[in-house]
């Protein structure tokens, strides 16, 4: 488990330095993709839910480093994401379109709908996306359209993210 979850925490500090040098300039109303989620839910659904959270908790500290957001908000988050997404580890057949998209965009519903609820936990310290604005659903179109792309390029990584079970 410790070669997958440091692999995936590599792969997430390559996406999380894209996203935030390179998308920024070509991004859509100041959105961008989100692909440390997409790494945490394929970790996660290939690995099994202490690999996903585990993950999701290096992924989200590292992209708390890097942000404005306080600190251990993203980890949190990302945790608990990536506990869900290990959940669903072999419920499913793990196409090269579908379920790839299906697993982001509930990701990215979910991950929208923890700041909300961390929103009004803490009366408005944390910022929680805005239903009226397009910044979730732009982000939630980009985070799908990518999925496929990102899980092909991850499978191609295979034997660095995989437990031995799963090669």
């Amino acid at each position: 488990m410790a070669k997958n979850v440091i692999w995936a925490a590599v792969f997430s500090l390559a996406a999380i330095l894209l996203q935030s040098t390179l998308f920024l300039h070509i991004s859509l109303y100041n959105t961008i993709p989100d692909f440390t989620l997409g790494i945490i839910v394929y970790s996660a659904y290939v690995n099994g839910v202490m690999t996903g959270q585990v993950t999701g908790f290096f992924s989200g500290l590292l992209l708390d480093l890097v942000s404005n957001a306080p600190l251990g908000l993203n980890a949190l988050i990302r945790t608990i994401m990536g506990a869900a997404a290990g959940l669903l580890k072999g419920t499913f057949f793990l196409d090269a379109i579908f379920l790839p998209m299906i697993l982001c965009a509930a990701a990215t519903l979910f991950k929208a709908f923890m700041f909300f609820v961390f929103h009004l936990l803490l009366s408005g310290a944390v910022p929680a996306y805005s239903l009226a604005a397009p910044t979730l659903w732009i982000e939630l179109f980009l985070n799908t359209i990518s999925a496929p792309f990102l899980f092909g390029l991850l499978k191609l990584f295979r034997p660095l993210l995989a437990g031995k079970g799963d090669n």
